[in-house]
């Protein structure tokens, strides 16, 4: 119940202190004016988004940001990525800092209604899990009665972890971090049992320890974790150009366009549904104020959603995660993109 109280006045003090929202159009006249995408990402999440030793980002949510200023700008390069924390990245999407997130943020009422944000699309089907080391010996999170657990604070997360204990009448001790970065710590450091936060993210977390096989992420699914880009409210032609680049690079996969044939199909497929997307027939980017090759940049400067997915966090990566969910829906999964008609 504290958490539950702590993240309702987080919500409410985050508006009411000058959280604003975005004129129509305004966002990308900015974006295009000063010839540069502001993308707030992890401040360091493996697979989805990290800097090298050289200042260089990648990972799955970095390679939409790169998808994105091609579409709008014309060159992948063209992205600043900003580290965003769990608790100042409505903040600072709100107050102009960053013109969206691509932050493995999960899409809740609050979110939506009282934050003011608009989420254009969900690019990852999550769910929240528990990490322990194998030699605490347990094999499932219902084993976890008593144990200190590291939780990441002003997330659904701890939400999440208070109604799963409180439904299994189980007790624990909350032991509170302000990032990824900080619960890996006082995981490994011994200062809690268990860390609980998206699977997604308890796989890249385990991925970068020196013996990631002396950790097992629990069976149990707690929550469901719908992530996605993030805008601010108010500004719907924005929220559609980030929306329709996502579902170009989702259509791509379902299309078979990939970033190896994509210059061969635009200029030799029959299929009604390849050349609107690749603006060989239809000029689609006008109605959102780009040009007709909009998608057809997005899809080539990472590849389709599929090629991104397996280069970044896909099962031959270190973060070994399989589609699942994340599949096409032609394949059992929920990926969808609307259609481009």
């Amino acid at each position: 119940m504290r958490t539950a109280v702590f993240l309702g006045a987080a919500v409410s003090l985050l508006w009411t202190a000058g959280a604003g929202l975005a004129a129509d159009g305004e966002t990308l006249a900015s974006v295009k004016s000063r010839d540069m995408l502001n993308c707030g990402v992890n401040p360091g999440l493996i697979g989805f988004a990290s800097p090298d030793a050289n200042g260089n980002w990648s990972g799955f949510d970095v390679s939409f940001c790169k998808a994105l200023a091609a579409a709008v700008l014309g060159d992948p390069r063209k992205v600043a990525f900003k580290a965003m924390s769990g608790e100042d990245r409505f903040a600072s999407l709100s107050g102009g800092e960053v013109d969206l997130l691509a932050r493995n943020t999960t899409w809740t009422y609050l979110r939506d209604t009282e934050l003011k944000l608009d989420f254009a699309g969900v690019n990852y089907y999550d769910g929240q899990g528990f990490m322990v080391p194998r030699s605490l010996g347990v094999s499932s999170a219902k084993d976890l009665g008593g144990a200190s657990i590291c939780v990441q604070t002003g997330s659904t997360t701890a939400l999440n972890l208070a109604d799963y204990f409180h439904a299994n009448m189980m007790d624990y001790q909350e032991v509170n971090v302000d990032s990824n970065a900080e619960g890996e710590q006082q995981y490994l450091a011994g200062a809690c049992d268990a860390y609980t936060t998206d699977r997604s993210g308890l796989a890249a977390t385990r991925a970068a320890f020196a013996n990631p096989a002396d950790h097992i992420i629990l069976p149990e699914i707690i929550s469901k974790e719908p992530l996605g880009p993030v805008v601010r409210h108010g500004d719907a032609a924005w929220g559609d150009v980030v929306r329709w680049t996502l579902y170009a690079l989702i259509a791509a996969e379902e299309y078979g366009v990939t970033s190896a044939n994509i210059e061969e199909l635009s200029k030799s497929s029959e299929s009604p549904e390849v050349q609107r997307l690749l603006g060989s027939s239809d000029d689609l980017g006008e109605k959102l104020g780009l040009d007709r090759e909009w998608a057809k940049r997005a899809i080539a400067a990472s590849g389709n959603y599929g090629e991104i997915y397996a280069a970044t966090i896909g099962e031959q990566t270190p973060i070994g995660l399989a589609r699942g969910l994340n599949a096409q829906w032609t394949q059992g999964g929920l990926l969808y993109a609307m259609p481009f008609r």
